[in-house]
């Protein structure tokens, strides 16, 4: 890698599918000088997120849209190779929006990027995994909008994936019992075996609504929600009464280009408590999260799960594995 150039994805057009690369432009524009307050720096290792198919639509979401013809937005972690700031130290790591790209700016601002530890006892990629972002939504979709009892049950959808893969570990350590819904025989065997899961559950078997029944026969207490449309659907179907539902993603409808659409009977009838939440709306508690996902990290009862995708070049093909199923855990790109 050039130190000279900053290799930059530019969003061209917005997907009205699956994502392109042609819907990007990839430029090399110079390596930008930080001014007062703020450090160059070097990315490291990106963030591929369901989130980032939702950034390049222009529909109603949480963030702005992003631009046409700006940066594609992404998450990341990166080393910092030049200061003007004492919040950032070079040779210092540092996690936050980087963009996809080479090199970014890190200033002092509301949007400062956060500084990790030095002489960390993770490997970085964690950070952005099990630890990091991830974990974060995980923890806190669960245990505060979820408030899993031990001895309850709890299912999680895309369960093989980044968060449900964290999603149903918490909830085995607060001991609860685990249904996992994943895509495939091996991912189901993963979950169970490797992670812990109780039971599984495989959407692409012709009788995966018979398996979800045998898997949950007391019914569902907690659906951590990922996926929508008919798999939610069913599971709804399979609630107890006073059931709670921490809605975090519907992915299996981002590349659809068709508005989300459920049968709500099941909230009416079930009295099912429904909340969508977005990880920043517990911003301001995200070190006790990281905390104790570190410290169960540590002890060996939260493992990471990662597919690591290599170069820069390789993000927008590399995103579409969030949507296909190719990732197992958390899929980052490794920039450098």
């Amino acid at each position: 890698m050039s130190t000279n150039a900053n290799r930059q994805f530019l969003l061209r057009a917005r997907p009205e599918g699956r994502i392109e690369r042609d819907h990007f432009d990839f430029v090399e524009s110079p390596v930008p000088e930080p001014g007062p307050g703020q450090a160059l720096v070097r990315v490291l290792y990106l963030s591929l997120d369901p989130t980032n198919r939702i950034w390049m639509s222009d529909m109603d979401q949480y963030m702005p849209p992003v631009a046409i013809g700006e940066v594609m937005r992404g998450g990341g972690i990166g080393v910092v190779v030049k200061s003007n700031s004492p919040r950032y130290e070079p040779g210092a790591h540092v996690v936050g929006l980087t963009g996809w790209q080479d090199y970014c700016l890190a200033d002092e601002g509301a949007n400062a990027m956060s500084v990790l530890p030095a002489d960390l006892p993770i490997p970085l990629s964690t950070m952005l995994g099990a630890c990091g972002m991830t974990g974060v939504t995980a923890y806190f979709g669960l245990l505060e909008i979820g408030r899993p009892q031990p001895g309850e049950t709890v299912l999680v959808s895309a369960a093989a994936g980044a968060v449900g893969s964290v999603v149903g570990q918490i909830a085995r350590i607060k001991g609860c019992r685990v249904v996992g819904i994943a895509g495939g025989a091996e991912k189901c065997r993963h979950i169970v075996e490797d992670l812990g899961f109780d039971a599984a559950v495989d959407y692409k078997a012709g009788d995966w609504r018979e398996q979800l029944a045998a898997a949950t026969p007391d019914g569902i207490d907690v659906n951590f929600e990922n996926v929508g449309g008919e798999i939610m659907e069913a599971v709804m179907a399979r609630m107890n009464l006073f059931g709670r539902m921490p809605l975090c993603g519907m992915i299996s409808g981002y590349n659809s280009g068709e508005p989300m659409r459920a049968d709500f009977s099941s909230i009416l009838m079930r009295r099912i408590e429904v909340r969508g939440f977005i990880v920043s709306d517990f911003m301001d508690r995200f070190t006790e999260a990281t905390m104790e996902l570190a410290t169960w990290y540590l002890e060996g009862k939260l493992k990471h799960e990662e597919t690591v995708v290599e170069g820069l070049e390789s993000a927008p093909e590399a995103v579409n594995l969030l949507f296909d199923g190719g990732n197992v855990g958390k899929l980052v790109v490794k920039v450098s």
